[in-house]
């Protein structure tokens, strides 16, 4: 007689899941620009699939805000204007800023170690400017606050947000100066952390995300 299979065994993504990550990581990367018109025909053929699961995995991302599908014309990566950037960081700011602020109410010395370790990735990829890197590790240390903060409803706002801001903030990194005062930005919330100072961090998280908003404008300007 066969074993029932263990209802704890995880299944594994399914292939429309796993095309709208490759999707998303692309968009992300600008190999699939802003604005610019997704081939479904030729995705489908360089992954080796039909067009159903990836029309699915468009359909995923068109609920993130990263695709638009556009009746009778197809679907086209999102390209977000001055205004939409103006509305959502303020937003972030709000809500990174009330993150930070539980952080360091909750955080113990694990999570300290946790966050100056990531913290020193901050200063080795800023010494070598290699902003790629600075941004990956960037991304770990506010994901780590909000496992820290632990709030569940606030952090799935918040991924919702990042996903659009995704789209233009690894390019305020390669402004002239910009890797040098993020890490100084880095530095001031890891402080207020330490002195567990809840309206400090939330202050210095807050004016975190909105000089990244204008290091984007610097950019746009310099163009």
């Amino acid at each position: 007689m066969n074993a029932r299979p263990s209802s704890k065994i995880l299944a594994a993504p399914a292939l429309y899941e796993q095309v709208a990550e490759r999707l998303r990581s692309r968009i992300f990367a600008h190999e699939l620009p802003q604005g610019g018109w997704i081939d479904e025909q030729a995705l489908a053929l360089e992954y080796g699939i039909s067009r159903t699961p990836l029309r699915e995995a468009l359909k995923v991302l068109a609920a993130e805000g990263l695709v638009v599908l556009k009746p009778r014309r197809g679907c086209y990566v999102t390209e977000l204007s001055e205004q939409d950037i103006d509305e959502v960081f303020p937003v972030m700011a709000m809500l990174e800023g009330r993150v930070a602020e539980l952080a360091a109410r909750r955080a113990t010395g694990a999570d300290f170690s946790r966050l100056a370790a990531i913290h020193l990735e901050l200063e080795e990829h800023a010494a070598t400017n290699n902003a790629d890197r600075f941004f990956e590790a960037n991304q770990r240390f506010h994901t780590a606050l909000q496992e820290i903060a632990g709030n569940r409803y606030l952090a799935q706002l918040i991924d919702d947000a990042r996903k659009l801001i995704k789209l233009t903030r690894r390019d305020s990194l390669r402004l002239d100066g910009r890797l040098k005062q993020s890490l100084q930005e880095h530095r001031e919330i890891l402080d207020a952390l330490r002195a567990k100072d809840a309206a400090l961090a939330r202050q210095a998280m807050h004016d975190h995300l909105l000089s990244g908003r204008a290091a984007l404008a610097r950019l746009a300007g310099s163009n």
